[in-house]
């Protein structure tokens, strides 16, 4: 017996796609989902290390605004249809027992992103979700009031309606290649130039390379525009490389680095780390005025107790042009006001992004203007919808960009119509 056509084919089988498929077809919906590669979850089996970091310990309103402005409003309805914590119970009822970790983040308690995957992929298989491998789609295309979708080889797929879960750029081994970006454009859609986005950034500078493998736990992270306004800033881990620095707080930032870097013109804000976080600019300057009371001239970098590594504090030094061996009643009023400036904005020069093999999201994509929040239907175009990395949606290192799938995709499978 011939099977009978879907209501809904999913393009890609990734985290979102796999979430759509599975949640479509439990609400009672017959699914297809298409696959070009041999394997389901592909990028979900590298995330996270291979631990998957898989939604955030903080509610929807605090987890939407990390995706800026026009991020948190679209994503405002779908954080509440599919909160975080709807989805940690949604793994703990499909076996999947899960754990917090520091920064607000959640983990399989595993440590095994196989097993987020493979529960997902038997969501999907045991509400009847039809999933077919090796199946690149080449076109997408109107035809009459649904959609038709050629696949690599010759066949063609009618459909009421898709759902795009194809993600971005990143992690191109994985299978997203972006091969959506240009059938969104062919049908007229605004696009959001892709760049990659929570990745490691690369610095030609020697003494940065020369900081290689030095962590800064307690750092602060900050974006700050030329007349000293500060654009973004994330207190998150920073680690020095042999490339450049990396670590969630600087691949949060990342973004800027990535456009100005793509648009071939110089970046508007620099890259400051704050090293002494728990401190202000007067509570160092007077720290270094108590070193320099003290007898016996004490070196200045050991008389100031800092916690901070002390191949990074030289640097600190260099920047504020105070030499490392000074002794701490030698330093004058200006030099003492530069030192506190540069532990408090270590800028680090930043010459581009490792690109998007080593990042962790595509930034850009479909522009959020161009769909309906409440059900990711493309506006002007029924019967198509978009979820997941493909929408113009970024959000920093800490599982929120997986919850920002799930979450789309929860929304797009119960806006599906039954045929």
């Amino acid at each position: 017996m011939a099977l009978r056509p879907p209501d809904l084919v999913v393009v890609g089988a990734g985290a979102a796609g796999l979430w759509c498929a599975a949640r479509a077809a439990e609400l009672g919906r017959r699914v297809l989902l298409l696959e070009k590669t041999t394997r389901v979850g592909t990028k979900v089996l590298a995330s996270g290390g291979t631990h998957c970091n898989l939604t955030t310990t903080l509610g929807p309103a605090e987890a939407a605004r990390l995706f800026g402005p026009r991020g948190e409003r679209f994503l405002k309805h779908a954080l509440r249809v599919l909160p975080p914590k709807a989805v940690r119970e949604r793994f703990h009822a499909l076996g999947v027992p899960t754990v917090e970790a520091p920064w607000e983040k959640i983990f399989p308690a595993s440590g095994r992103a196989r097993d987020v995957r493979d529960a997902l992929h038997a969501w999907a298989l045991a509400g009847g979700v039809r999933i077919r491998h090796e199946q690149a789609v080449r076109r997408l295309r109107r035809d009459g009031s649904g959609w038709a979708l050629d696949i690599e080889g010759g066949e063609s797929i009618l459909a009421p309606e898709v759902v795009l879960a194809l993600g971005g750029k990143s992690y191109a081994k994985t299978g997203t290649t972006g091969d959506a970006y240009p059938w969104l454009a062919e049908l007229g859609l605004r696009m959001v130039r892709p760049v990659p986005a929570l990745v490691p950034l690369v610095s030609r500078a020697g003494w940065v390379q020369d900081l290689a493998g030095i962590a800064l736990e307690g750092a602060v992270v900050r974006l700050v525009a030329p007349d000293g306004r500060v654009a973004a800033e994330r207190a998150r881990p920073a680690l020095f490389t042999h490339l450049g620095v990396s670590g969630p707080g600087p691949m949060d930032l990342s973004e800027p680095f990535a456009r100005a870097e793509d648009e071939r013109r110089a970046c508007d804000v620099a890259l400051c780390l704050d090293v002494c976080a728990g401190e202000t600019q007067e509570e160092l300057r007077e720290r270094m005025l108590a070193a320099a009371a003290r007898t016996g001239a004490p070196l200045l970098a050991k008389a100031l107790e800092l916690e901070v590594p002390r191949r990074v504090l030289e640097a600190a030094f260099a920047q504020a042009g105070v030499a490392a061996d000074m002794r701490a009643n030698t330093l004058a009023k200006p030099a003492r006001h530069a030192l506190a400036q540069a532990l408090k904005a270590l800028r680090i020069p930043i010459d581009g992004t490792r690109g998007f093999d080593f990042a962790e999201v595509t930034a850009g994509g479909l522009d959020l203007a161009e769909v309906d929040p409440g059900t990711c239907r493309v506006r002007g175009l029924p019967g198509l919808l978009v979820v997941g990395e493909l929408l113009d949606l970024q959000g920093p290192i800490g599982g929120l960009n997986f919850q920002a799938a799930f979450a789309t995709a929860e929304v797009a499978a119960a806006s599906v119509k039954q045929t």
